[in-house]
């Protein structure tokens, strides 16, 4: 029996109209959200990312603000443009497309975006308050992957869920969350210097894979009936495409066939990281017009 496909482009666009009826809400208090991207050099994956979400932004009735910095622009120029929009009251949310050029650190550049502004969540504060449970902005794809588990009803509580990857941007920020009371799963994460990762990933009662393998996971890597989440987004070459190449996941296509529940690559994870991302958008779009409100009140 096929596994129930967890689909991430039909919840998204429900997401994506919610956040449009609040910018229209916001805009008739004269606050227009607004999300500045910053790309510094010409990486085609990043520049095929940032026009998304361009398009996703406008689409919701939000504004973009987009700085593109040559390649060779100095972390110290890069900083004094973070700077500036940090103090611009038009500009809600900060994004620095990743990856930066080597030159850059780009821990100082994360840091360097005032955490009201990082609708990313790479600021330590913004970690720190995801870590310690204080309000703020959450992680987009980790974020938006349990928007899909809560929205197929897949039970997370007292379920084992076993993470493939332990990036600063999927694995760590997913275990933090999912531990979490009102998910309440008891959490593996499995990395490079795990060894029999199979004997992990069978015990798993929902499988995250963020490995950055091209179909990595295979059918005798899983659980019968688990939920298997794929966060990979990979180009595999591929002449007969017009493109010059396909993308696939981390977990070979046949595994829908002994899973749960599966989210497909593409229209899974990737469609629902956008839609955190202009989530989070309108949420420090509003926070900025609470906090405007509130000094108009007393001046």
């Amino acid at each position: 029996m096929a596994a129930v496909i967890l689909d991430g482009k039909k919840l998204s666009i429900k997401i994506r109209e919610s956040v449009k009826t609040k910018a229209a809400l916001l805009k008739e208090k004269g606050v227009t959200p607004c999300l500045a991207v910053v790309l510094v050099g010409d990486d085609p994956a990043s520049l095929s990312y940032v026009k998304s979400k361009e398009k996703a932004l406008a689409d919701a009735g939000m504004e973009s603000l987009d700085i593109k910095l040559p390649q060779e622009t100095s972390e110290e120029a890069l900083l004094a443009v973070i700077e500036d929009l940090n103090k611009n009251d038009k500009v809600h949310g900060i994004l620095v497309q990743s990856p930066v050029p080597k030159h850059i650190n780009e821990e100082t550049v994360n840091s360097a975006v005032a955490p009201e502004k990082d609708v990313d969540c790479f600021h330590p504060v913004s970690v720190g308050n995801m870590v310690l449970e204080r309000p703020g902005f959450l992680p987009c794809t980790p974020h938006g992957i349990l928007m899909l588990l809560n929205e197929y009803n897949v039970k997370t509580s007292g379920a084992h869920a076993v993470i493939i990857g332990r990036s600063n941007i999927v694995g760590k920020p997913l275990a933090n969350l999912l531990i979490r009371r009102n998910y309440n799963a008891t959490v593996t994460i499995c990395h490079t210097g795990t060894e029999n990762l199979a004997k992990h990933t069978l015990q798993a009662d929902i499988l995250m894979a963020a490995a950055g393998k091209p179909c990595f996971i295979k059918p005798e890597m899983v659980k019968e009936g688990a939920a298997v989440i794929d966060v990979g987004i990979n180009r595999v070459p591929d002449i007969s495409a017009q493109k010059g190449y396909r993308v696939c996941g981390d977990v070979d296509p046949s595994v829908e066939q002994k899973a749960g529940y599966f989210t497909p690559v593409p229209g899974g994870v990737g469609p629902m990281t956008i839609a955190m991302l202009l989530s989070n958008v309108i949420e420090a779009a509003a926070a900025f017009a609470a906090k405007s409100a509130c000094t108009a009140a007393y001046t």
